[in-house]
């Protein structure tokens, strides 16, 4: 998709109801279907703010992901939006969005339209309540990653991230189980799979509804 075409959809995007849950637990294990419609978030969850940043390369619309370090953790190793962990310093949800993705690949938050806020998704392994944001900025971004916790940018073309074509059964190692299958867009080789993917499930039906309008 041209950027040009990005940026006529907005104002659709800001306005049209969310596609919701349903299209999250798409991409969710079969196994965890059923637990993530029916649990809720304990009484002091972790919370983030997570973005998924739009810009223009070469003409063309473009979403950063990003694959994070090797540690200790539940989400080691996996591709992910850029966001992180709620500071008490942050106003609101979507200022630590903001403040993360500049801290994790150097766009800064002052140039960082936002476009709209995305259904939360509760995440039972790290016991995280992510609250997503969907934004852009007009220009292409000289990204910055921040060393301690990216290993490297994923750039992917937004039409392949809107593409149905790219979701496929993927055997994965989790924190939690080893060669489990699930649900996953897989970008020549890219597993994204996860919370991420029910996020950017959402976002897919979102784009993919405004056909219909």
């Amino acid at each position: 998709m041209e950027f040009s075409s990005f940026l006529n959809l907005v104002s659709k995007v800001k306005k049209n109801a969310l596609p919701g849950e349903e299209f999250q637990y798409q991409m969710a294990p079969m196994f965890r279907q059923n637990e993530l419609k029916n649990i809720k978030p304990n009484n002091n969850p972790n919370e983030a703010g997570v973005l998924a940043l739009l810009y223009p390369k070469k003409g063309i619309a473009y979403m950063a992901f990003i694959l994070r370090k090797t540690y200790k953790g539940v989400h080691s190793n996996q591709i992910g939006f850029p966001g992180g962990r709620v500071e008490p310093e942050d106003e609101n949800f979507l200022e630590t969005a903001l403040r993360e993705t500049e801290e994790e690949i150097g766009v800064s938050a002052e140039k960082i339209e936002p476009i709209r806020a995305l259904t939360d998704l509760y995440i039972p392994p790290s016991n995280f309540l992510v609250h997503p944001f969907l934004g852009y900025v007009d220009y292409s971004p000289k990204f910055i990653l921040q060393e301690s916790e990216v290993e490297s940018l994923l750039e992917i073309p937004l039409s392949d991230c809107l593409d149905k074509s790219k979701i496929k059964q993927e055997m994965i190692n989790a924190s939690y189980s080893k060669q489990i299958e699930v649900p996953a867009f897989n970008f020549d080789g890219k597993i994204v799979w996860g919370a991420t993917a029910m996020i950017l499930s959402e976002i897919r039906e979102i784009f993919n509804r405004l056909d219909e309008i």
